[in-house]
């Protein structure tokens, strides 16, 4: 880092999607402004814009002021874009236009919760290492297959950042502002906010899934992983078994035991999560939602979906 570097303000962007997570833009704005504080100068400055120049409405209904989005020579540093809810709601050409023309002007890109899914719209993502919030990314790889999404808190590829989103930004911004300002400076900032255990970039965004299904039998780890994993080919109990090394009956008696519900059960219940999570968020019609799902026909995965969540899987798109 040379005294010019330090002594330059850098302007960073954050395009407001209506809709976006207060959290994790608080999370990537309050870093800035406290290193201002600390630096006792500004060396950050921020502008924020949305895709009308409105006020942008966040999840929790707190508005942001906003301005229209940046032209040719704005001056930016690098741009963020930040969107929360649902992608299939997120069609604003102006914005991926607006990325697309800053990219090519060679300012660094950045998306946060489900802005990596706006950058991938814009065909800024080809051929890099991304992550999206863990809720997006079915999403994201049904409209966009050639793209894969790392299962990480946040990625920095070259002129490309990516956040899943939540509290990520803090662990993010920590990074950026050592890369500008020394590691010294950025334990200071994080100090600031008690943030105290800065998480690598690849830490998981969820918890583990001995934390999420309360149990800690490898091998029906294993399975519950291979769940996950299979859901648009479900696999067959007995290969489940080898997976588990035990046997069909074992494999039952340990799905009773430590789960209290019974293999297809559960199997069922995932497969049927991912394909409500896809209902909300995906353009995909109600039967290719079956079919990316494992079930073998529209009727049947209708009846399975009414039967956990009570109302019809055209009824829950309407929700």
């Amino acid at each position: 880092m040379s005294s010019l570097d330090s002594r330059n303000v850098q302007t960073i962007g954050f395009i407001l999607i209506p809709g976006f997570a207060l959290m994790s833009y608080a999370s990537a704005t309050e870093p800035l402004r406290a290193a201002n504080l600390l630096a006792g100068r500004e060396i950050y400055r921020l502008q924020i814009f949305s895709s009308d120049g409105a006020a942008a409405l966040s999840s929790s209904g707190v508005s942001v002021p906003a301005e229209p989005l940046p032209v040719r020579g704005a001056g930016l540093g690098t741009a963020f874009v930040c969107a929360g809810g649902l992608p299939r709601d997120w069609r604003y050409p102006g914005v991926l236009s607006c990325l697309r023309q800053l990219s090519r002007e060679g300012v660094r890109i950045g998306g946060i919760s489900g802005g990596p899914y706006l950058m991938a719209a814009a065909g800024l993502l080809g051929g890099r290492d991304f992550t999206i919030h863990w809720e997006h990314a079915a999403a994201l790889l049904e409209a966009f297959p050639g793209l894969t999404p790392r299962q990480a808190r946040f990625m920095i590829d070259g002129n490309r950042i990516t956040c899943g989103g939540g509290i990520a930004p803090l662990d993010m911004m920590h990074v950026l502002i050592a890369e500008r300002m020394g590691p010294d400076f950025a334990r200071r900032v994080s100090d600031w906010y008690l943030h105290t255990e800065v998480n690598e970039p690849a830490a998981p965004q969820r918890a583990s899934l001995a934390e999420r299904y309360g149990v800690h039998h490898p091998g029906l780890l294993n399975v519950l992983e291979r769940m996950e994993e299979t859901i648009e080919m479900p696999l067959e109990r007995a290969a489940m078994a080898r997976i588990a090394g035990v046997t069909t009956r074992h494999l039952d008696r340990l799905f009773a035991a430590h789960l209290g519900t019974t293999f297809l059960d559960q199997y069922r219940r995932i497969r049927l999560q991912h394909a409500h999570r896809l209902l909300k968020q995906s353009p995909l019609s109600v039967s290719e939602i079956a079919v990316a799902t494992g079930f073998s026909s529209l009727g049947h995965f209708s009846r399975m979906f009414r039967a956990v969540y009570g109302i019809a899987p055209r009824e829950a798109r309407r929700e």
